[in-house]
């Protein structure tokens, strides 16, 4: 757990800005920043949420820098306490020098995530919007950032704290049975007690089950470039990254490991992975290569399978084939430069094909347009259906709450006491208190502020 001395760190990366922001928190922020701040008006004296300039100067009454400063004042800050920002100018060494002057004065290095743990403990935010912080700001999307965002005015904050809401209703029901006979609270209607609460594990489940969708936003969404060797995936990789990245050479098997790029289509991020063409070979690595695009396959978001527009399809066409599956596979026919000489009705499996030619660039708008239309098709995956996770901790919670429930079915079924089926609400319960943070345990708790930055 933390002690709440007075902290100071960078709130702005490091390297070269016009502006860098100091940031203190703590019962001694404003008198820290008194010993070292002259303007016009006293730190002290200062209102709060209102910026002030002046210039910050060391003990040796030497000037440092010309500033604009802001105090908050507790509880109106972002972590509940007395937090002063210094705005000053961005270069490293003058951060350094700013940082310097409130560590002489006696403040302490904030630890990673320290200045949003403290938030959490101080109540200004459950241990979701803590997370969703973190989201906020390594969003490499539109829509993973939209998702971040409704975490962090608490969407999921009040889908957790509706169904704890639920189950202790039931659970003070299940007390009152078993502390007081049937003659003062009645007879215990459990049949009526479990059509709600298995409702809710349904609903839970249903949450539990957007964790691939907010992984997919959260981490990139991953379309596998697959298909035999030469027929054109690694120019196809260039192609849509425009740039060259994947080595292209006219020997088949160049491409002998998986080459995963980032990349934005509309505001969805994709991870574009390009894999090493699929066949039977007696090379070492090129079946380890082989091994690793079948791995890929089972477990890509989308896949391009690519086939070469000029030639017959043959054996290893198949072979990569029986790797897709039509609803996440869009077929590319390359090289529509060239003479066509491939049978499409061999592909009428899958009903979405689109011509390219990846060494000129044709066709290339109305593939990525397949490719954002297949992603937009998911209502999940556009932003149009609810709530949904993106820590895998938060989807293990609610399976474990749901397992919970299911164990008090079980029990109901076998005539179990009272006690037994209180148990099991209680179980769920702390479950679920563990996406919110009320039952998290502190290692739970150190481990994700400490994937933080310092001065977040």
């Amino acid at each position: 757990m933390l002690s709440f001395n007075t902290i100071v760190a960078p709130a702005t990366p490091p390297g070269e800005g016009g502006v860098g922001i100091i940031r203190l928190s703590g019962p001694r922020a404003v008198e820290f920043l008194d010993v070292v701040f002259q303007g016009k008006t006293l730190a002290t004296a200062m209102k709060s949420h209102r910026l002030y300039h002046g210039h910050l100067f060391n003990q040796h009454s030497v000037r440092v820098d010309e500033v604009l400063v802001v105090v908050m004042r507790a509880p109106r800050s972002y972590t509940g306490e007395d937090v002063v920002e210094v705005h000053c100018h961005g270069g490293s060494q003058i951060l350094r020098t700013v940082l310097d002057l409130f560590l002489a004065s006696g403040a302490s290095m904030a630890t990673p995530g320290e200045f949003t743990q403290r938030a959490f403990l101080n109540g200004r935010i459950d241990l979701t919007q803590a997370e969703a912080v973190v989201d906020m700001i390594k969003a490499r999307s539109e829509r993973a950032s939209r998702v971040a965002m409704d975490q962090l005015d608490g969407h999921l904050s009040r889908k957790i704290y509706h169904f704890s809401g639920q189950l202790k209703d039931a659970l003070a029901l299940l007390e009152a049975h078993i502390d007081f006979p049937d003659d003062e609270v009645g007879t215990l209607d459990l049949p009526g007690l479990l059509v709600p609460v298995h409702e809710l594990s349904l609903e839970m489940a249903s949450l539990a089950s957007s964790f691939d969708v907010g992984r997919a936003l959260r981490e990139g969404i991953k379309v596998l470039i697959l298909g035999r060797p030469n027929v054109g995936k690694s120019s196809l990789m260039n192609a849509l990254l425009g740039e060259s990245r994947s080595i292209v050479t006219e020997i088949a098997g160049t491409t002998r490991d998986t080459l995963e790029e980032q990349l934005i289509l509309d505001g969805f991020p994709i991870r574009l992975v390009d894999a090493a063409g699929v066949r039977d070979t007696f090379d070492l690595i090129e079946q380890e290569g082989v091994r690793r695009a079948r791995a890929k396959a089972l477990t890509a978001d989308l896949i391009l399978m690519v086939v070469d527009g000029c030639c017959p399809l043959i054996d290893e066409d198949f072979l990569a084939l029986e790797l897709c599956h039509p609803s996440k596979t869009v077929i590319v026919v390359n090289k529509s430069d060239q003479a066509q000489a491939c049978d499409l009705e061999l592909l009428s499996s899958f009903p979405q094909q689109v011509s390219i030619s990846a060494k000129y660039n044709l066709g290339l708008t109305a593939l990525r347009e397949a490719i954002v239309g297949r992603l937009s098709s998911d209502k999940a995956l556009s932003g149009s259906e609810g709530v949904v996770i993106t820590e895998r901790r938060h989807r293990d919670a609610l399976l474990r709450a749901i397992a919970s429930l299911e164990e008090l079915q079980r029990s109901v079924d076998a005539v179990a006491p009272l006690e037994c089926l209180a148990l099991e609400l209680r179980e769920a319960l702390s479950a679920l208190g563990q996406i919110t943070g009320e039952t998290t345990p502190d290692e739970i708790l150190d481990h994700i502020f400490s994937q933080f930055s310092i001065g977040k």
